[in-house]
């Protein structure tokens, strides 16, 4: 007796191929978006506890001296010793000055538009105004 062999072939086909990347596609389509939608929304939170952190280290500044940095003289002042300050006793940060989370360097003013002092940044589009990522973001 002969017996015949069949040879079975597994794996997929095209069509089941490409059903499977329809799916992801939609799927990706539909998470993306709201997953980088939060890495905005953190940027912004990243941003708001570096100024919360920088306005400390200026209260800290002000309880030594008596008063906060003048406008020129800036967050450095929280760093270096500025020449006219005999009761300075920082430095007020660990690290160098932090950098916001687009990159830009935050801005400081005295007297500020809204309290006694400003820190600030201009969100992502380093511009004024602005919603959502481009948001300026402040004390």
């Amino acid at each position: 007796m002969h017996a015949s062999k069949r040879i079975k072939h597994s794996g997929f086909t095209l069509l089941e191929l490409l059903v499977v990347l329809v799916i992801i596609g939609l799927l990706a389509s539909y998470v993306g978006p709201k997953y980088f939608s939060q890495v905005g929304k953190s940027e912004t939170k990243v941003a708001k506890a570096q100024i919360d952190a920088l306005e400390k280290a200026l209260m800290q500044y002000q309880l030594d001296t008596g008063h906060y940095p003048t406008t020129e003289q800036g967050l450095e002042a929280l760093i270096t010793r500025p020449s006219s300050e005999a009761k300075w006793a920082g430095p007020y940060l660990d690290k160098k000055l932090p950098l916001d989370p687009w990159g830009n360097a935050y801005r400081y003013q005295k007297p500020g538009q809204h309290g006694e002092i400003d820190v600030y940044t201009l969100g992502k589009d380093n511009a004024l105004g602005g919603t959502n990522e481009n948001e300026d973001v402040g004390n």
